[in-house]
Order: C-alpha cells, then structure tokens, then sequence
C-alpha cells in the first residue's frame, strides 16, 4: 500500500513539472519590427530575458517587413499570422502611415487605417488569439511638439487606444512612454539620439524600452 502511495506521489509530482508547450508570439509589422530580431533587437532582449524563467516558455517570432503599413499588414495577415498558429499577436504598425504621408504621399487615411486594423482584431480574437496593440512611438523626439508629424502620431496613437478599449486588447502606449522617456532624458530638445538612431529606429535605450515594455504586456492577462 505504501508502495502505491508513493508511486502514485511520484506520478503527481512528475506530472505537475512536465514543461508546457510554449507560447508562441507573433510581432507583426514594419522595419522597427525587423529590425528587433537583430543582434540588440528588442525581440531579441526579450529572448535572453525570458528564455528559461517561465513555465509554459515563450517562442518569439518577428514577422516585420521594412516599410509596411495597416494596409501591408492585412494582404499578408494570412500567411504570415493566422498559418503559423499563435497564442498572442503583437501588431507595431503606425509610423509608415503616418511618416508616408509626407515622404511619398501614401500614407493611410485615418478611416481606412481603422477598417484595416480592426478587420485583423476581429479575426484574431475569432480564432482565440489574444491580441496586443501598440502605439506608433515616435517621429522625430522633440518634446516640444514641434516633430513634423506629432499631430499625426498622436491622432492614430488614440484611434489605438481606443481600439484597444473598445476590444479588450493588450496595449503598449510607445507614444505616450517615449515622450514621457524624452521629458527626462533630453533636455537638450534632440531630434533624435536618445531612444532612436534617425528618429524613427530604435537605439540600445529604445530596444531595451520597447523589450520591457513588451514583456509587461506579455505577462498582463
């Protein structure tokens, strides 16, 4: 009998230690969400932060393509998302939107940015993915609002949010953290060198903000 019970405590234990299968997480979307795969990438910090702390682990996959906007992202939400079977999706899009606008004029109207990005929620979440959302984080870090297109940046930061509460979405508010970062770090009113190497890409500092950022959200449930 004795022999049993202790058998059967063995099994227990052995079965409470067995490794989960990992979580898999999607980032979708430009050339800042490339470039995080990158050695220093922010994906990238987050694998070394988290590889053997958690239980189930997470498996971490960038999906950026340089230059894309919403409208990019929903032609190759298919292939490059909803095949590969996520448990999350992180979608970082926004800055091409906006940024295009000026650079070559093709950049994404406020009503068709929100038709295209709400089209993915609702297919992420009829598949049970969880979804998180992020703000478009800066062009340009002044803080004086006079980046060219802070207006914009802002006007699309809350159509996010309110996406983000209107769909119980996960949000990381990049906006709002690089301007808060940016308030204390550049006194001097720098265009960029603080959180990004051109205004727009990420430096060490901004990597290492967005990777803590993302891992916040990543726990949050």
């Amino acid at each position: 009998m004795k022999k049993a019970l202790l058998s059967f405590a063995v099994i227990i234990i052995m079965c409470s230690m067995q490794i989960q299968k990992p979580v898999k997480v999607i980032f979708f979307g430009d050339s800042i969400t490339r470039a995080g795969v990158t050695p220093g990438g922010y994906i990238t910090l987050m694998q070394e932060a988290l590889r053997g702390k958690t239980n189930p682990e997470y498996e971490l996959i960038g999906a950026g393509i340089g230059g894309n906007k919403v409208y990019d992202l929903f032609l190759r939400f298919e292939d490059d998302v909803l095949s590969k079977k996520p448990d999350v999706v992180v979608m970082y899009v926004g800055v091409n939107d906006v940024w295009h606008k000026q650079s070559a004029q093709t950049g994404t109207d406020p009503e068709k940015f929100i038709a295209f990005y709400t089209a993915m929620i609702k297919k992420l979440q009829a598949a049970g993915i969880r979804v998180i959302v992020c703000t478009p984080a800066a062009i340009g870090e002044r803080t004086d609002f006079s980046n060219a297109q802070d207006g914009d940046l802002n006007r699309y930061s809350n159509i996010i949010r309110e996406l983000a509460r209107k769909y119980s979405c996960g949000l990381v508010d990049l906006r709002k953290a690089f301007l808060d970062y940016n308030l204390k770090n550049n006194p001097e009113n720098k265009e960029s060198g603080i959180l990004t190497t051109d205004r727009v890409h990420l430096n060490p500092a901004g990597n290492k903000l967005v990777a803590d950022l993302m891992i916040k959200a990543l726990s949050e449930k």
